[in-house]
């Protein structure tokens, strides 16, 4: 790894550390209260606590620190990312076909569209009392919310890339002799995956937003539980301490998926370095 790799990522945390060496000291010095914004020392012993199984100690030899450490968060996380994948999958996989086939199809964009177009602008925290109603409280509500919530940034950017296809790629197609469906095939199709690529990456993102309010009203675990519960209790630093594990495993998919459409777009010319 080259001095200009190291370089830029080291680069990357200089602004967070300012920012965390700042509160640490107006904590230190009494600026802010603690029990509204808690310092990072004690976000930190906090964060720790949520995140060690009880597993990890012996109840024989320490029962207090058992006790102190829930373990809570290794629960709250995978509840919070099966929900996100179940619900994703749904939506990407209703808005990936129907919007390859608005994007090829004239007919079927010009009668689908005006309903795409009033739905879209709806958030899906709109749809909770409906959630609610028509799934009642557990996983279901909060699948619902995130599969609306993945749907539409997977639709309009796959309609987006079809429909923008250079129109030089389907001319000399025609002129080679190619029918309607090789066309669609082996030229609309690669040609708008950098676009599907995007939206799924969008739709990841905002299924992760919606799984945090979703988990708020209708479920009793994960990572948006979790920072309700801590704010009835007046938990500052748990509250921070769930922020801040969100914030990371947000980080930690986005990154992935970044990475996996560099893989994937390794032929597109903008990645070609």
């Amino acid at each position: 790894m080259t001095l200009n790799f190291w370089r830029q990522r080291v680069a990357g945390f200089v602004v967070p550390a300012l920012i965390i060496l700042l509160w640490q000291v107006s904590a230190m010095l009494g600026w802010v209260n603690p029990q509204v914004l808690p310092s990072p020392v004690a976000v930190l012993r906090k964060w720790v606590e949520y995140a060690l199984p009880l597993e990890a100690f012996n109840p024989a030899s320490s029962s207090r620190l058992v006790w102190m450490f829930s373990g809570e968060l290794p629960h709250d996380a995978f509840g919070s990312m099966y929900r996100v994948v179940v619900g994703f999958a749904l939506g990407a996989g209703l808005a990936l076909p129907l919007g390859l086939s608005m994007g090829s199809s004239r007919r079927m964009y010009d009668w689908l569209n005006p309903l795409m177009q009033l739905l879209r602008p709806i958030p899906p925290i709109a749809y909770i009392p409906l959630a609610i109603l028509w799934f009642g409280l557990g996983n279901a509500p909060a699948v619902f919310l995130i599969a609306l919530g993945a749907f539409f940034p997977v639709l309009m950017n796959t309609i987006a890339g079809v429909r923008q296809v250079d129109g030089i790629y389907l001319r000399a197609a025609r002129n080679l002799g190619a029918s309607q469906r090789t066309m669609f095939v082996q030229v609309m199709l690669p040609a708008a995956v950098p676009y599907i690529l995007s939206g799924v990456r969008i739709g990841i993102g905002t299924a992760f937003i919606v799984v945090i309010v979703s988990e708020m009203i209708a479920v009793n675990n994960g990572l948006g539980f979790r920072i309700l519960e801590a704010r009835e209790y007046f938990w500052s630093d748990k509250i921070i301490a769930g922020m801040i594990s969100i914030g990371l495993l947000g980080l930690a998919i986005d990154y992935g998926m970044n990475k996996l459409n560099n893989h994937l777009l390794r032929w597109h010319r903008g990645l070609e370095n």
